[in-house]
């Protein structure tokens, strides 16, 4: 049996080899690979004596070779192909171990020239790979340090690889050439190519939106229905995932995830970790019908409950600091479908042992930084499918700061109106258009969401306060997108508002600003809009 070992990353390659040759396996390999397993010991033989052809071109041809590619591609059960094996003195290989150069890894690097992504563009590997997959059932093909243990198992069980780890290798094969192409491909179509500044030296600008798009995503699980039961669905996760997102998650307890679950689930962790102060946000139909910032977990979960009651029934609930056992006492009095948090303490997990169905999910908010402002906006990319489509933006990751509020009226906001103008302006952002936001004291008042017309948001924000025998005297209000008539800002001043944040632009603003000032009223325009569809 003959194994052909040529490996980027050499972890544990070499135990690996000394495991294949104590099963008296022939080990062939290439340039670093072979000095690495001769250094320790291992009896190895270099490809180039097998092709009897060296090694060429600073090592970009030595694998590319009919002794090579025909060890790997014959099929054992034909005897025309064993006959052509033999009269050209090709010996079978049964075993290739190949990883690909770095390519992923060096054009993430700040700094990457274009000379030398090309030269991490691997074309033997991908070759050896693509030949050997092929030929599934005389050859296994190992591209992953982590597939060598069970490679490993059967070998020493049963002298050969069985028929299923021999396909699910060749699949993993295929997958890692498709991801790798496809990483190669959107390198090079997002290149802004400029002749001029070509060089060694030359670092190209890079575009977001590359000329191909080649999006690779890995099932999570099949899951038993979609939005509606007579829908088939499964969920994926891209193949790097961003730290910190909802396919990062672990699950700790309670029933299977279901479509409905992960979709709300996305929309509430994604507006509770981009708050800094504790906070709890509770999402039904993937809005947040309650949000709420406290000096704890426990107070902020109070909060954002109480906003609306009827609607944070069998609702997904997320906080952004660690859940404790009396946040968790007071969480568990309701129904609710999935709970998520940074952490959840021993107390806490106790609590919910009662409540078996309670899906918990424990996701880690990370760091900032750490990534290259390209990687952030491609990582923070939002889809939509439309027909036979996509539509790719960046992700609305906008924060509103102080500095970028414009007051537009003679009254001015307080100093609290405007920490209350900032905290509603950012729940906005996470409620479907079009978008009216009640707020008082780090605490959302009323929400209306997803309507044609911002008038009936308005309404609607209004009449769940009053069902929630809430006040909505004194509160401050977002509206994600401008007023396009002063009839929106009378009915948010006539439920009881005094502060209005929008973000102007429209052709009737001064007949907007004028109503504030009729009403005695704050205004402040922050020039950016928050549509959500």
């Amino acid at each position: 049996m003959n194994a052909l070992l040529s490996v980027s990353d050499k972890t544990g390659i070499v135990e690996f080899a000394q495991a294949l040759h104590a099963l008296g396996i022939r080990l062939l390999s290439t340039g670093g690979t072979a000095r690495l397993l001769a250094d320790n010991g291992l009896p190895v033989t270099e490809v180039a004596e097998v092709t009897q052809f060296p090694e060429m071109l600073d090592g970009r041809v030595k694998t590319l070779h009919p002794k090579v590619h025909g060890g790997l591609l014959a099929r054992r059960d034909v005897p025309a192909h064993m006959a052509a094996l033999a009269a050209h003195g090709i010996a079978t290989i049964d075993l290739l171990v190949v990883n690909l150069y770095p390519f992923e890894a060096t054009v993430a690097k700040p700094g990457c020239t274009l000379a030398d992504a090309i030269e991490n563009i691997d074309i033997g590997g991908p070759a050896m790979v693509r030949s050997a997959a092929k030929n599934w059932q005389d050859v296994g093909v190992v591209t992953a340090a982590d597939q060598y243990a069970g490679v490993l198992a059967e070998l020493k069980a049963n002298g050969k690889l069985s028929d299923k780890l021999r396909f699910a290798l060749s699949v993993a094969a295929f997958n890692r050439i498709a991801q790798y192409d496809g990483a190669i491909s959107d390198y090079l179509s997002s290149v802004q190519f400029e002749d001029e500044k070509l060089s060694e030296a030359y670092v190209p600008e890079r575009s977001l939106f590359p000329g191909q798009s080649n999006g690779h995503f890995i099932k999570v699980q099949d899951l038993r229905y979609g939005e509606n039961s007579h829908q088939s669905a499964a969920w994926y996760r891209d193949l790097y995932p961003a730290p910190g997102s909802i396919a990062t998650g672990v699950q700790l307890q309670g029933k299977e995830l279901s479509y409905n679950n992960i979709a709300d689930a996305d929309a509430a962790w994604e507006c509770v970790k981009s708050f800094e102060a504790p906070a709890c946000v509770i999402v039904k139909h993937a809005n947040p019908c309650g949000v709420a910032v406290g000096a704890s977990a426990l107070e902020a979960y109070g909060k954002a409950f109480q906003t609306d009651p009827t609607s944070a029934f069998g609702g997904i609930i997320a906080l952004n600091r660690a859940v404790d056992g009396a946040a968790a006492q007071q969480i568990a009095k309701q129904f609710v479908e999935v709970l998520m948090a940074p952490d959840f303490t021993p107390e806490a997990l106790e609590v919910f042992k009662a409540k078996a169905n309670v899906r918990l999910m424990k996701i880690a908010i990370p760091a900032a930084g750490g990534a290259t402002a390209w990687e952030q906006g491609r990582n923070l990319m939002d889809a939509k499918r439309v027909g036979s489509g996509l539509l790719l933006q960046t992700a609305d990751n906008h924060e509103l700061q102080l500095a970028d509020v414009k007051v537009v009226t003679i009254k001015q906001p307080t100093q609290e109106e405007m920490q209350d103008l900032l905290f509603a302006w950012k729940v906005a952002k996470y409620v479907k258009s079009n978008a009216i936001v009640f707020c008082k004291g780090g605490m959302t008042m009323g929400v209306g969401a997803g309507q044609m017309s911002r008038l009936d948001s308005a309404r609607i924000a209004s009449i769940k306060a009053q069902a929630a025998g809430l006040s909505l005297q004194n509160t401050v209000v977002a509206s994600d997108a401008f007023f396009p008539f002063r009839d929106g800002l009378d009915v948010v001043v006539d439920a009881g508002a005094t502060c209005v944040a929008q973000p102007g632009g429209s052709m009737r603003d001064q007949e907007v600003i004028d109503a504030a000032n009729e009403r005695g009223v704050a205004m402040v325009f922050t020039g950016v809009r928050h549509f959500r569809h």
